[in-house]
């Protein structure tokens, strides 16, 4: 009886560790499916592309933090772990390398723009 107490709880000690340890992969999405997470008002929209990009046009209600900036693991501190966010920048490339820091950062729940801005325009999505 006590070694089948003492299995369990090593059973249990494993499937928990197993579980913290799990990293969350960030999930490629398309236009489309981006236009249907904006719709949720608790999603964060981040532009990665560097301000001078983000001025010549980007989504609506996007936030514009640099993935090339010497700041940015500390500008990404300052959103909100607990929300989704979705990231973009030009073609995919800044947003694939950016979403690796946001899971450093422990960030759970990322989407990220396949093919960037330029797919989405592509598509017919509207910029600002």
């Amino acid at each position: 009886m006590k070694k089948a107490i003492v299995g369990i709880v090593f059973l249990f000690l494993g499937v928990t560790l197993i579980g913290c340890n799990k990293k969350t992969e960030a999930k490629v999405v398309s236009a489309k499916e981006v236009q249907t997470l904006l719709e949720l008002n608790n999603v964060q929209l981040i532009d990665v592309r560097t301000p001078k990009e983000f001025k010549e046009g980007h989504i609506e209600n996007a936030q514009n933090i640099d993935f090339l900036s010497s700041t940015f693991t500390e500008d990404i501190k300052t959103l909100d772990k607990e929300k989704p966010i979705i990231v973009y920048c030009r073609s995919g490339k800044r947003s694939a390398n950016s979403t690796k820091k946001l899971q450093e950062a422990g960030f759970t729940e990322i989407y990220d723009l396949e093919g960037g801005i330029l797919k989405w325009k592509q598509e017919g999505f509207k910029t600002q």
